[in-house]
């Protein structure tokens, strides 16, 4: 059952007392609350994205997908689709993955890159609301995190991605039965 603000947090009545009960937040949900409300930032028709670089428990960068800057975006220009077409062999059987994507924004774990600093990033944990790409989680093996929490998952990269991080020894997992905050889910395309 997914929770409102008011099954959150209980404002006292008259008579009650001053204090406020109230359910406190563990870590990983508060991060990815966090990269969900970057995520709204986002002027990608097809899906909004968020994620955040963490630190020992303290924030130090937060991306959204989109456009560079001062070049049109998506909701100004429309997209540019491409079709990749990969081919996957197990046990001798062929099988065909058709994917598209824009290639006109950069990916939210790619400008979380791009905007902080490597020494940040030694040791560091990325919340990012939908699992990496196979370009994305390439550059995040090399770019000195730990750990990568994600919440939606992306099934035509799963396996590989995570092959790959297991081999890089990063943690990668995924929020099972995490409910994003209200209003900050979009996601047009799957």
């Amino acid at each position: 059952m997914k929770k409102g603000y008011n099954d959150i947090y209980h404002w006292p009545s008259e008579g009650e007392g001053s204090s406020v009960m109230y359910h406190r937040k563990d870590w990983d949900t508060y991060f990815l609350d966090i990269a969900y409300m970057a995520s709204t930032r986002s002027r990608c028709n097809r899906r909004h994205v968020g994620a955040v670089l963490v630190q020992g428990k303290k924030l130090l960068g937060t991306a959204y997908n989109g456009a560079p800057m001062g070049v049109p975006d998506c909701t100004e220009a429309g997209c540019m689709l491409v079709e990749e077409i990969e081919l996957k062999v197990v046990a001798d059987i062929e099988e065909v993955i058709r994917k598209q994507r824009c290639i006109r924004t950069i990916h939210a774990e790619q400008n979380l890159l791009l905007f902080t600093d490597r020494e940040d990033r030694e040791g560091s944990i990325v919340y990012v609301t939908d699992q990496p790409c196979w370009t994305c989680a390439n550059m995040l093996a090399n770019s000195g995190v730990t750990e990568i929490v994600f919440h939606r998952g992306y099934p035509k990269d799963h396996e590989k991605v995570s092959h790959l991080m297991e081999a890089r020894g990063i943690v990668f997992r995924r929020m099972e039965g995490y409910e994003p905050p209200h209003g900050t889910v979009s996601d047009v395309v799957n």
